[in-house]
């Protein structure tokens, strides 16, 4: 029994001194106290779906500043369609017509299928005639295809002189090369 005693206590110590060098071991780690600073961008909702607005945002952080913004962005031609549907659903159709005209693209579609758009108050081949006057021309959206092929027709060509130039340099150049060689 003394040999049973002394082999449990034994193991107890073993067992003692492992669990003792398990608890000792130390573990080197770096605590942070504080969060770093996060710039957040603000959230812009457009939650109608009947608006002619874009949102856009946007953020940086750098380690001690922070900057963030957003704005909404418009979009004239969203707006334009919503004027021209407004205007046309209150039997207004031709100022339904002339607000989609102020797009340059609308207003070569509308000469080119035989239908110019309308010139204060003046629809169809009296429209076309006021839209190629000068005062007219200045009212033509910018980009608009028509609007150039009338400002190269308006254009004065440039007279070419009289004489041909060109073939009395060619004979000075030949002269004085025949001077210099004799």
């Amino acid at each position: 029994m003394k040999l049973l005693i002394s082999i449990l206590f034994l193991f107890t110590l073993v067992a003692t001194f492992t669990d003792i060098k398990a608890e000792t071991n130390t573990v080197s780690s770096t605590v942070v106290n504080n969060t770093p600073p996060t710039a957040n961008s603000p959230a812009i909702n457009i939650v109608n779906s009947d608006v002619c607005k874009t949102s856009s945002v946007g953020a940086i952080q750098l380690p001690y500043i922070g900057a963030s913004g957003g704005t909404t962005i418009t979009d004239l031609n969203c707006e334009r369609i919503k004027l021209a549907r407004s205007a046309y659903s209150m039997q207004m159709k031709v100022a339904a017509i002339s607000i989609l005209c102020q797009d340059y693209r609308v207003f070569d579609a509308m000469i080119m299928s035989g239908t110019p758009c309308p010139y204060m108050s003046s629809i169809g081949t009296d429209a076309l005639d006021a839209w190629q006057t000068e005062e007219g021309q200045k009212l033509i959206p910018e980009g608009s295809q028509y609007k150039t092929v009338l400002l190269e027709q308006t254009q004065p060509k440039p007279v070419k002189e009289e004489g041909d130039w060109d073939a009395i340099k060619d004979f000075g150049l030949i002269a004085l090369s025949m001077l210099l060689l004799f």
